[in-house]
C-alpha cells in the first residue's frame, strides 16, 4: 500500500504539507514525514504494536494527524475521542477499546482521564530516531470512529488504511482537489470530516492542509479570505456555514478565492445554497458517513448547483450505490427508499460488535446506511428521510433512545419520547415530551440538570413540555410523528 506522505516527501520534499494556526508551525512534506516517523517511533516506545489502539483526547491540533498516520505505519489503531462526551461517555469508550497508550491535552485532566500530555509526548519523540518507512499492509484497521447507536451505545467503525485510501480518491474527484488545494480544518478530528476528508486527499494529491483548534465564526472567515493562506477548500455542516454569513464582517468579495464552500453532515437549505451563489461562492453540498466516508457530491459548477438545489450531488464513480424497497427491491428514479452501498471505501467492522456488523450489511454484501433517499435518472441523489429517529443537530448525529434511556433514571419519570424538530441556530434540536408518575413533581430544571451529567451537551433536548400521556398505536409503540405535529402546531400557535 501507497503511502502517500512518503512518496510525496521524496517527490516533492520542499512543498508546504500542514501548518498548525494555533501555534508557530509550519511543516514541508520532508519535516512533516520526519515528524511522522519520529513519532512512530515514540509510540513503539510506550508499547504500541500491531491492532493496539492509542486513544486521544484533544482539540484539533496537527499533532493529531501525525499521530494518526505514525499508527498507521506501525499497524497500529488510532480512536480519537470525542471531547463533548461525557466523562461517562468517555470512560465507556476507553472500556470497549482497551487502549495501550491514551495522549491528551488539557481535557484529560478536566475529565479526569489519566494519560500522557500530547506536548510531552512532541518533546519525547523530537528526541526519537524515525521509524523506519515500511510498505502499509493496506487490511490493517489504523483508525475507529465512534457514532452513537441507536441502543445509546457508541459503535466504532473500524477502518482500514484501504478504506481510508479509498475515500481519499472518492474525495479527490468530488472535490477537485489538485496538489495546489489548501485545506482549512477547523472541523474537530473525531468526526471523518475533520481527520479524514480534509486531511487525506490533500496528502494523496501533494497539497496542504491548515489545521485551527475549532470554529470561531469571526476567525475562520478571517482567515478564509487572508490571500496569504490561500484557502481553496472548506468543508462545515450548514449550520457552520450560516454562522459565518450571520457575521457582521462577512464580505463575499474576500471569499472569491474558494474553489467552493463543501457542506455536509446535515442537509443545506436549498435558500441557504442559493444566497452563497447570488454572492459567486460556489456551495457545494455533499453526503459522507463515518462507516464510508465521502460518497456524494455536487459538481462544482453554479448552473448544475442553482438547477438542483438540495441534491447531494453524483456518487463517486470508485462506488456502487442503490435504493431499495422495505422489501428489498431496486427502486427506480423518482422512488424513495432505503440508499446501500458498497465499495472499498465501506468499513470493514463495528469494533467488538459482531452483531452489529452482520445486521449492517445485506446477505450480498450491500451496506445499509439507514438514510431514505431518491434519484433523478442522471444519478443526482437527494437524502429526503431518515430511516430511524435520529436527528442531526449542528452536524452531531443524536439518537434519543440514549436520551431517553438516561431519563428513565428518574423514577418520577413514567414515560418519555424525544423527537427532533426544526431549529433555526443548530437544525434540529430535541423537543422532550415527558409524562410523570402520579403524586410526583419535576420540573424542567431538574430534568436538564440530570441530563447534563449524563449524556454530552449537544444531545440535550431544549425544549421540555409535560404532557398526561405519549401518543401510541395499537401495538403499543409510540407515534413519534404525532409529537412532531403537536411541536409544530403549537409552533405555529405562537407566530
Amino acid at each position: 500500500m501507497i503511502d502517500y506522505l512518503a512518496f510525496n516527501a521524496r517527490y516533492h520534499p520542499e512543498r508546504q504539507a500542514t501548518g498548525d494556526l494555533n501555534a508557530p508551525g509550519r511543516w514541508t512534506y520532508r519535516e512533516f514525514d520526519e515528524l511522522v516517523a519520529r513519532y512512530a517511533t515514540a509510540l513503539a516506545k510506550h508499547g504500541m504494536r500491531q491492532g493496539e489502539r492509542l486513544a486521544c483526547l484533544a482539540k484539533n491540533c496537527v499533532s493529531l494527524v501525525a499521530l494518526h498516520l505514525a499508527c498507521a505505519r506501525l499497524g497500529a489503531i488510532y480512536v480519537p475521542l470525542n471531547w463533548r462526551w461525557s466523562p461517562v461517555e468517555v470512560g465507556r469508550v476507553l472500556d470497549e477499546t482497551e487502549p495501550e497508550l491514551v495522549l491528551g491535552d488539557s481535557l484529560l485532566s478536566a475529565q479526569q482521564i489519566g494519560g500522557v500530555d500530547i506536548e510531552e509526548f512532541d518533546s519525547e519523540a523530537g528526541s526519537c530516531e524515525p521509524h523506519p518507512t515500511r510498505e502499509i499492509d493496506p487490511d490493517l484497521p489504523s483508525l475507529i470512529l465512534f457514532t452513537s447507536g441507536t441502543s445509546g451505545r457508541p459503535k466504532g467503525a473500524v477502518l482500514t488504511e484501504r478504506n481510508l485510501a479509498e475515500t481519499a480518491f472518492n474525495a479527490s474527484l468530488l472535490l477537485r482537489v489538485t496538489q495546489d488545494s489548501v485545506f482549512l480544518c477547523d472541523a474537530p478530528m473525531f468526526h471523518v470530516i475533520g481527520l479524514v476528508a480534509n486531511i487525506r486527499p490533500a496528502l494523496m494529491q501533494g497539497g496542504s492542509f491548515l489545521v485551527s483548534d475549532g470554529f470561531e465564526p469571526a476567525r475562520t472567515l478571517q482567515r478564509l479570505a487572508d490571500p496569504e493562506l490561500h484557502i481553496s477548500h472548506y468543508f462545515c455542516v450548514p449550520q457552520m456555514a450560516s454562522a459565518l454569513r450571520a457575521e457582521p464582517a462577512f464580505d463575499p468579495v474576500g471569499l472569491q478565492s474558494l474553489t467552493a464552500l463543501f457542506t455536509g453532515g446535515a442537509p443545506h437549505p436549498a435558500a441557504s445554497i442559493t444566497k452563497w451563489l447570488d454572492d459567486g461562492i460556489l456551495a457545494v453540498d455533499g453526503f459522507g458517513m463515518s462507516e464510508a466516508g465521502t460518497v456524494f457530491g455536487m459538481p462544482i459548477d453554479a448552473g448544475v448547483i442553482r438547477s438542483r438545489t438540495g441534491s447531494c450531488g453524483l456518487a463517486s464513480p470508485r462506488l456502487a450505490t442503490r435504493i431499495v424497497s422495505d422489501s428489498g427491491e431496486v427502486l427506480g428514479p423518482g422512488e424513495a427508499g432505503e440508499l446501500q452501498l458498497r465499495g472499498k471505501n465501506i468499513f470493514s467492522e463495528y469494533w467488538r460488535r459482531p452483531e452489529d456488523t452482520r445486521s449492517a450489511f445485506t446477505a450480498d454484501g450491500w451496506f445499509h446506511t439507514g438514510d431514505i433517499a431518491r434519484c433523478d435518472a442522471e444519478g443526482f441523489h437527494w437524502i429526503v428521510d431518515r430511516k430511524k429517529d435520529m436527528f442531526i443537530s449542528g452536524g452531531e448525529n443524536v439518537y434519543p433512545a440514549e436520551i431517553e434511556a438516561a431519563l428513565l433514571e428518574l423514577d418520577a419519570i413514567a414515560e418519555c419520547a424525544v423527537v427532533g424538530v426544526a431549529d433555526e441556530r443548530w437544525g434540529e434540536s430535541g423537543h422532550l415530551y415527558l409524562v410523570t408518575r402520579p403524586g410526583c413533581e419535576l420540573n424542567d430544571e431538574q430534568v436538564l440538570a440530570h441530563l447534563q451529567s449524563r449524556i454530552a451537551r449537544y444531545k440535550i433536548p431544549k425544549q421540555v413540555s409535560f404532557i398526561d400521556a405519549l401518543p401510541r398505536n395499537a401495538a403499543g409503540k409510540i407515534l413519534k410523528d404525532h409529537l412532531r405535529t403537536r411541536h409544530k402546531e403549537s409552533s405555529d400557535e405562537l407566530e
